[in-house]
C-alpha cells in the first residue's frame, strides 16, 4: 500500500476572494493525505509522537495546474515514494471530482528525537511496515 486516496471537501474558509483555495492550503491538504496514509498502514502519528519521535517537513514543493473551489470535492492521493535512512519521501496529486488533475506536490521529512531534536532512523515497528509494501 503505497499509496493511499482521501476524499476532502473544500471548505469557504479556505479559499481566496477570487474563490479559489488559497494556494497555502494545500500543504495541510497533502498533511491530511500523508496523516491518513500512515493510520491506513496502521500508524498513528500521534502515537508516535506520544512515544517521542517527530516528523517534520524539511522539504516541500507543489505545481499548480488548474484551481479547486468552494465546495469541490477533492481526491488526495498521497504516494510513498521512498524511505531512506532517516527520510520519508511522499508525492501528492490533488483530483477534482471529474478526475482533472489539479495540484502535484512533493515532501521530504525527517525522523527526529523529540528530546535531542537530533535526526533518528525510524522506529524498528515502523521501518518493517514499510519494508513490507
Amino acid at each position: 500500500m503505497k499509496i493511499h486516496e482521501l476524499k476532502v471537501r473544500v471548505r469557504y474558509a479556505e479559499t481566496d476572494q477570487m474563490g479559489m483555495v488559497y494556494h497555502g492550503n494545500y500543504a495541510q491538504y497533502f498533511e491530511l493525505g500523508r496523516v491518513e496514509w500512515l493510520r491506513n498502514l496502521g500508524v498513528s502519528y500521534k502515537l508516535m509522537e506520544e512515544a517521542g519521535i517527530m516528523l517534520p517537513v524539511v522539504s516541500l514543493t507543489m505545481n499548480y495546474k488548474k484551481p479547486a473551489r468552494y465546495d469541490d470535492e477533492l481526491t488526495v492521493r498521497t504516494i510513498m515514494k521512498k524511505q531512506e535512512s532517516v527520510k520519508i519521501e511522499f508525492d501528492y496529486e490533488i483530483f477534482n471530482s471529474k478526475g482533472e488533475l489539479l495540484t502535484t506536490g512533493n515532501s521530504v521529512l525527517v525522523f527526529v528525537d523529540m528530546k535531542t531534536g537530533k535526526p533518528i532512523l525510524p522506529p524498528d515497528y515502523l521501518k518493517k511496515l514499510l519494508t513490507e509494501l
